[in-house]
């Protein structure tokens, strides 16, 4: 979450009027070669596996889904892809961090680039600063493109100073591809709010994020790569190359090999770590800023397995697209510097859903026609809804066109319920500002608010078995973005309810109509809600905030924003003021 570096960095733009020396610059005239997913996937063992299963259920669809709640789901399906893929990988993300769960993914896709298949990578260039370079380093494998959407110019060293480096065009440091794709062969693709790194897989020692993706199969998955492509071949996406120095790249490469050394180093030392915690760790056993990987890290990470499609169990439904055009950030120059959003709504007929044509035409209709967002056709879905919302938002923030939208569905008697990390759950508490001042009008309007307990026994437990045992087991974060509609519409994707990813971030989800996906989905959230949140009430003698504890927590119901310091809510009730809704 960029949240607190976006803040920062609009209000260090208003030192441009003093600092107006030269800044680096992006570069002109760069060759970027059209390339698209294969048009055709058959003749792939993906596409034949995924007939095969279609077959054996006896499916009236064509496409096949299945949720992936769990660290090992999530990080065994991009294993599976990548171990399956012939032809193309295509990978799109908002991050890539280098970590212990990234190198293995990263070792794959080098693999299956030797053995002939074309991988593009697109990367936002926000985070590819300190350690995180390293990533860089694939872009030089051969087989393998990498280019970085909406590049800042200046050093890699840190955020901070291309941050500053960028102070006069601060819009570049707002607007950020936020959308989340991982394609093997256009037939099989996994989306949803997962970045690629230990955190969003269970492994990171300090804390993880509560994350759900959604593994896709058949003729949808070739809507996500139209999408892709539009992205992958926009003008806002730089080859890697054009945008490193020879010097740079040098140390790029240099610095890449000697951690593939010292990951094979550390494995090697894992067995016989003396006791006490590991050299990468501080005394009290929290990992030391831009380490290297632990022992503990390395292995849980290369015990994963990959998820067995042969066994996994799709639920075949019909289901449309949603994504943001890339468009709606403004290139860098020429005709295109105003925005150009545009909300791209895939067509029954474009996925080859018409088998029956007629409920596959019902899930496109439930968008209206003349939304510019993603978050804006959620909000057109919304004020379709007869009797059930349950969403799960964790950076929510909500504009004055979306507290009307609830409330309108609350005079239609639509039930409304929203889970959202608390204060001390948030890993951007700057952006838990923007949500607290909202907090007493949405209980007014009747929304029923709940808050993620950031202390659990294991990450699992807000949502039944998701964690990965003791593995940050002092703090979970929510990073899912799910919405449930009657109990028969369900929506995964990247996107946040909030004026960021309606605004300024480019967004993607998928749409599927499945009474059975969303039960499945519903039951996890009611679970998350009753035993793992704090549910935030209006105290109607006292007119202020009480929150009631999760069940069987043995914890007390409390006035003030639980397992927060004293300290930062004082800051934040300090500072929040300062902060606009849109910039959170």
């Amino acid at each position: 979450m960029s949240s607190i570096y976006a803040f920062f960095g609009r209000s260090v733009a208003l030192l441009a009027l003093v600092l107006q020396g030269a800044c680096a610059e992006l570069p002109q005239h760069v060759d970027r070669p059209v390339s698209t997913a294969i048009a055709a996937p058959g003749g792939t063992a993906l596409e034949a596996l995924i007939q095969q299963r279609r077959r054996a259920d006896g499916a009236r669809f064509e496409s096949g889904f299945l949720l992936l709640g769990g660290p090992p789901a999530a990080y065994g399906s991009r294993l599976a892809l990548i171990e399956g893929a012939q032809k193309t990988l295509d990978l799109q993300y908002y991050t890539i961090h280098a970590d212990a769960s990234t190198a293995r993914l990263l070792r794959g896709i080098r693999a299956a680039a030797e053995r002939g298949v074309r991988v593009r990578i697109l990367l936002d260039d926000f985070h590819t600063t300190g350690r995180d370079t390293m990533v860089l380093a694939l872009a030089f494998v051969p087989n393998v493109e990498m280019r970085l959407f909406n590049p800042l110019a200046g050093n890699r060293d840190s955020s901070l100073a291309r941050m500053i480096n960028s102070i006069g065009d601060a819009s570049r440091i707002q607007q950020r591809m936020h959308n989340k794709l991982f394609l093997a062969d256009n037939v099989l693709g996994v989306t949803g709010g997962r970045n690629l790194g230990d955190a969003y897989f269970g492994n990171a020692p300090k804390g993880n994020f509560i994350d759900v993706d959604i593994l896709a199969a058949g003729p949808i998955v070739r809507d996500l790569s139209r999408s892709f492509d539009s992205y992958w071949n926009n003008e806002r996406a730089y080859p890697v190359q054009s945008l490193l120095k020879p010097q740079e790249l040098q140390e790029i490469r240099e610095r890449a090999r000697k951690a593939d050394q010292e990951l094979t180093d550390e494995a090697a030392r894992a067995q016989n770590a003396p006791p006490g915690p590991p050299p990468s760790t501080t005394a009290d056993g929290e990992q030391k800023a831009g380490a290297a990987p632990t022992p503990a890290q390395l292995a849980r990470a290369w015990d994963e397995k990959p998820l067995d499609l042969r066994t996994a169990r799709f639920v075949w439904a019909p289901a449309v697209m949603l994504a943001d055009q890339p468009g709606k950030i403004p290139a860098d120059r020429g005709p295109e510097k105003t925005k150009a959003p545009g909300l791209v709504v895939s067509q029954p007929g474009d996925a080859a859903e018409s088998s029956p044509r007629a409920a596959a035409l019902q899930v496109s209709s439930d968008i209206a026609a003349g939304s510019e967002t993603v978050v804006e056709g959620l909000l057109q879905l919304i004020a379709q809804a007869r009797s059930d919302l349950l969403i799960i938002s964790p950076y929510f923030v909500p504009g004055p066109d979306m507290k009307l939208a609830f409330a309108t569905a609350k005079r239609r008697g639509v039930r409304i319920r929203v889970l959202t990390n608390s204060l001390a759950s948030n890993d951007a508490p700057v952006a838990h500002v923007g949500y607290a001042r909202h907090r007493e009008e949405l209980l007014r309007i009747g929304v029923e608010l709940y808050e993620l307990r950031s202390e659990q026994a294991t990450v699992g437990n807000a949502f039944g078995s998701t964690g990965s045992g003791d593995v940050g087991a002092s703090r979970s974060m929510l990073h899912s973005k799910v919405l449930v509609m009657d109990g028969r519409l369900l929506v995964v994707g990247s996107m946040n309810l909030d004026l960021r990813s309606q605004l300024q971030n480019t967004e993607i989800a998928l749409l599927v109509r499945s009474g059975e996906l969303s039960r499945a989905a519903s039951a996890q959230i009611e679970r998350g809600m009753r035993e793992g949140s704090w549910r935030v009430e209006l105290d109607k003698k006292k007119r202020s905030l009480v929150w009631r504890a999760p069940e069987g927590s043995n914890l007390q119901d409390t006035g003030t924003e639980p397992d927060a310091s004293l300290t930062l809510r004082l800051l934040l009730r300090l500072f929040g003021p300062l902060a606009p809704d849109q910039l959170l």
